[in-house]
């Protein structure tokens, strides 16, 4: 049996999730391309806690409209994939010793529901949240994403929920031009991810300028750390939805076999 592949997603404006344009398009295209996955572990930028990783052990996770100043529409969105609560309990032993909180009711937030909801419009996958504990350094969420890796074995699909280029602070929407610094770090990403070469990754600030201003306050590339730590070697990697927009990276990272 293959292993289940690994994916990070750019995910964007949350309006991807009901805009039809080239990215949400992609999106659709993995759903129906990739091995259909018996469960998903996803990690999104959106739930971020402090001294513990939580797990959401919901039956039946709410969707969380966690933004503001979007059309109603938007809010009405509901994405009521199941949960698996078997999962969760499953993540909490592969990250054993360290502390995770079984989340009784903690729902899908919009980086996970965001780019769910093109690629399996069904909601019929069961989705199960960790989050990011920003207490642990960055290389902790790298082998968190190593000792994940197992369950890609048992039908897992890992999946990264952010964007490699994250920095709404130095978009000036008037005038949204991509900016060099964006655009370099990019591509100084992928080349690294395509060598295999995560130390790097991992220590982004040895990267340099164009790196903090890309990962600015890192909640939206940490998920990649997990993506890359689940890679097996020499596992296949392409790219797709390769595109910076202004200061956001919509760049996502396939790994493994299955899809095109």
């Amino acid at each position: 049996m293959s292993r289940t592949p690994v994916l990070f997603l750019g995910h964007g404006s949350p309006m991807n999730a009901i805009e039809d344009n080239a990215w949400s398009r992609d999106w659709a295209r993995l759903g129906r391309e990739l091995p259909r996955p018996k469960a998903i572990l996803m990690i999104s930028a959106h739930w971020e806690t402090r001294g513990a990783s939580a797990v959401s052990a919901a039956s039946a996770p709410e969707t969380i409209h966690d933004f503001g100043g979007f059309p109603q529409a938007l809010f009405d969105v509901r994405y009521p994939a199941p949960g698996d609560p078997a999962l969760a309990a499953r993540v909490a032993e592969r990250l054993s010793p360290d502390p995770v909180v079984q989340h009784p009711t903690r729902g899908l937030d919009h980086g996970a529901w965001g780019v769910l909801r093109p690629m399996y419009p069904d909601a019929d996958i069961p989705v199960v949240q960790l989050s990011l504990d920003r207490a642990r350094p960055d290389r902790w969420h790298y082998e968190a994403g190593r000792r994940l890796a197992p369950l890609r074995d048992e039908g897992v699909m890992i999946l990264g929920s952010g964007d490699i280029v994250h920095n709404l602070r130095a978009i000036d929407f008037r005038r949204p031009e991509t900016l060099p610094w964006a655009e370099r770090f990019n591509e100084t990403a992928k080349a690294l991810i395509l060598a295999g070469d995560h130390d790097p990754l991992i220590d982004w600030r040895s990267l340099g300028p164009d790196a903090e201003a890309s990962i600015n306050s890192a909640e939206h590339y940490l998920p990649l750390l997990y993506v890359l730590g689940a890679a097996g070697k020499d596992e296949p990697v392409s790219f797709f939805n390769d595109d910076v927009f202004a200061a956001i990276s919509m760049t996502g990272v396939k790994v493994g076999e299955g899809g095109q």
